[in-house]
């Protein structure tokens, strides 16, 4: 199997993106994709350190749709749950303006605030 064909695509939902603020980020792969390759195609392909991986396979559910209501079936599909070393991120992750907010949000600390009023005094 190719490395490009193991990680099909990000899976971006609510609780991936809080999961993904804790160091942990999921991803759709290909069913045959075992652990170990899952770990080696993330580790070169994002330049991280991998400590963990959960894998799970997800039953397709079945779905009304169309006028008459007829039955869809969602195909299953495998993802996996990447744990990185602390401190590391991938990019795709990330939320647009998410930047902006931390450098706003900024507190002073204390000597910061009393070297302002020295500096005016």
């Amino acid at each position: 199997m190719e490395q490009t064909d193991v990680i099909i695509a990000p899976i971006i939902t609510e609780k991936s993106m809080a999961q993904a603020a804790k160091g942990s980020f999921t991803f759709l792969v290909a069913k045959s994709a075992g652990k170990k390759l899952i770990s080696t195609v993330v580790a070169k392909q994002f330049k991280v350190d991998v400590i963990d991986i959960a894998t799970l396979i997800m039953k397709g559910k079945r779905t009304r749709a169309g006028k008459r209501r007829t039955e869809v079936v969602q195909s299953p599909f495998k993802k996996a749950i990447v744990r990185l070393a602390a401190g590391q991120k991938i990019d795709l992750f990330e939320m647009p303006g998410e930047e902006d907010k931390k450098k706003d949000t900024k507190k002073e600390t204390k000597k910061e605030i009393e070297t302002k009023k020295e500096k005016k005094a």
